[in-house]
């Protein structure tokens, strides 16, 4: 038996295949309202630290102000309307045309205070838990640049301004890697979600043509600066999986399992290319479910993900504010007892 790791050792060995000592585990997200009913007066690092989560799961920082209406505008020129959760409701941004693709001018990568979040994360948590940084690849930012019923139709009858937004995405990005990489961050999490539970937003012919050499070219540079990348989607993506696979990620979050996901398929078929994380289902097990109910989902995830390594235990999205504390405390206390490598 391998001795104890720490959360930042047994994060990177798992995602490059390596022994470890136990299945690691980390969320995305956890929402502010789970963390004070589970640990009362704890932020989100001081949580992490007391419920042993593998890693800290960080941003850079972009500014944004407050307009009318609960609507608030950031550094992208993005609009969004506050609705209490940790997401704001996306509504508008700044592109229509091509032309004002071509003039956009984004936010600076370079700006003072951008990694101010990061380089306190590292300086306090490097060495214990794993730093992940949410850096995008190219779907997010593009979509948001304009309302989303906009987006769509212009990939269908405008695909030259949404191929214009993807590159400035993944400029801008392979830009922000690389101050990431010079402040010490290792691993990064693009959060770009690709399908709906039916299946991908578009078709694999277009997502090929418009979106997949950028995606090569923003994962072949993050990996040439020595990053490892957790690619996280949403939704049922089988029909894009060869381009997912293709593009060279290390990881894939979180096999949606309400889209019909199955991660026993998914670890026979992908568990020896790509590392898997997931899948306890928080729309319905963790939200309103049962612990005997959760435990024994946990379970099944660990009898499937572990063999062989290469596998995260965690929540199917996030551990969202409807999520129930004590399945979320079960889930953790089954991977205590289920989840150590012999």
């Amino acid at each position: 038996m391998i001795q104890e790791l720490s959360g930042e050792e047994r994060i990177l060995r798992t995602l490059q295949f390596q022994q470890t000592d136990r299945v690691p585990h980390f969320e995305m997200y956890i929402d502010r309202r789970i963390i004070n009913v589970i640990s009362a007066g704890s932020d989100y690092i001081k949580f992490c630290y007391d419920m042993d989560i593998d890693a800290i799961c960080i941003d850079c920082d972009f500014e944004k102000k407050f307009i009318e209406n609960g609507l608030i505008q950031d550094e992208w020129g993005m609009i969004k309307k506050d609705t209490g959760e940790a997401h704001a409701f996306h509504v508008n941004g700044p592109i229509r045309t091509l032309e004002d693709a071509e003039k956009y001018i984004p936010p600076d990568p370079k700006k003072p205070g951008r990694y101010a979040t990061v380089e306190k994360a590292i300086k306090e948590n490097s060495g214990r838990k794993a730093i992940i940084l949410h850096l995008n690849d190219v779907l997010s930012i593009p979509s948001r640049m304009m309302p989303y019923d906009t987006f769509m139709i212009k990939v269908f009858e405008e695909p030259q301004t949404i191929k214009a937004l993807v590159k400035m995405s993944v400029d801008i990005n392979l830009e922000m890697a690389k101050e990431a990489v010079k402040r010490g961050v290792k691993i990064v999490f693009t959060g770009d979600d690709y399908a709906y539970k039916a299946g991908p937003i578009m078709s694999p012919g277009l997502f090929r043509e418009i979106f997949y050499p950028e995606l090569k070219r923003v994962v072949t540079g993050y990996k040439e600066l020595g990053l490892l990348i957790i690619k996280h989607t949403d939704g049922n993506i089988m029909p894009l999986m060869d381009m997912i696979i293709d593009s060279g990620f290390d990881c894939l979050d979180p096999i949606d399992p309400v889209a019909g996901m199955d991660l026993n398929r998914m670890k026979l078929e992908y568990g020896n290319t790509i590392c898997l994380k997931g899948n306890v289902d928080c729309s319905t097990t963790l939200s309103f479910k049962g612990v005997e109910e959760t435990i024994q989902e946990t379970k099944r995830c660990l009898e499937i993900g572990m063999p062989g390594g290469g596998y995260i235990l965690s929540s199917s999205n996030s551990i969202h504010s409807a999520v129930k504390p004590a399945n979320y405390l079960a889930m953790l206390d089954t991977l205590k007892k289920y989840g150590q490598y012999q």
